[in-house]
């Protein structure tokens, strides 16, 4: 496969068929959505070089690529009725504010990191993410939006769940806040190590889980390149 440049990533969805879905990817991956539709995905090696995850930045997509996510995900939540979108920050307030729009939401709820003076400690809880491991961050919500969240139907939307580490934050803070979500929505699901993760915080997140497409834990392979894991 012809190797890219990085910031020709998420630029373009491509027709079905555009590339090989299966076989051996070399600096490149190929997601195909439910409609056959194909997203090429950068190739990141994991520590022990061994594996590789394909990796989704959003805010660096071109907005045709996020409006096509975002619509998709959206489609996947209509039959939800959900009432309002809560955001995770950071790259999932991109897609939360997409998808919001496409849900023909007037406004949405964006949970953040950076606390304003009005907030309240006892609305926060730690959050960490498999991108920034080492960053010692809190989630908030501010406190003058929880009557957009109380009584109605929340979806909670990040742009990618992998480890599942953010996604349990934010189920932490609604919850802190007498919130369940109904749903939860991710552009793109990363392997499948988040489901233990949820599922520990309770068997119900797994199933409410929703994504527009899910990719696998890649393997090195002897010539160097990436592929899927045998089943």
């Amino acid at each position: 496969m012809t190797d890219m440049a990085p910031h020709d990533f998420w630029q373009e969805i491509h027709a079905p068929d555009t590339f090989p879905a299966a076989g051996d990817f070399t600096t490149f991956y190929v997601a195909n959505l439910d409609d056959g539709a194909q997203l090429r995905l950068p190739i990141r090696a994991l520590g022990d070089g061994r594996q590789a995850l394909a990796s989704l930045i959003i805010n660096q997509a071109s907005f045709a690529t996020l409006d096509a996510l975002a619509e998709r995900l959206a489609e996947k939540l209509r039959s939800f009725d959900v009432d309002v979108i809560a955001g995770l920050p950071t790259l999932g307030l991109t897609l939360a504010a997409a998808v919001a729009q496409k849900l023909g939401h007037a406004r949405y709820v964006p949970l953040g990191t950076s606390r304003k003076f009005w907030y309240r400690d006892e609305l926060s809880v730690p959050l960490s993410s498999i991108t920034t491991p080492t960053q010692q961050k809190r989630l908030y919500i501010d406190p003058r939006m929880l009557p957009l969240l109380e009584g109605r139907r929340v979806a909670l939307i990040d742009d990618v769940i992998s480890s599942g580490t953010s996604i349990v934050s934010g189920l932490e803070l609604l919850s802190a806040c007498g919130i369940e979500p109904v749903v939860i929505g991710a552009a793109m699901l990363q392997s499948d190590r988040w489901r233990e993760k949820l599922a520990a915080s309770g068997p119900r997140w797994v199933e409410r889980t929703v994504g527009v497409f899910a990719k696998p834990v890649l393997e090195r392979t002897e010539t160097g390149s990436w592929r899927k894991p045998r089943t």
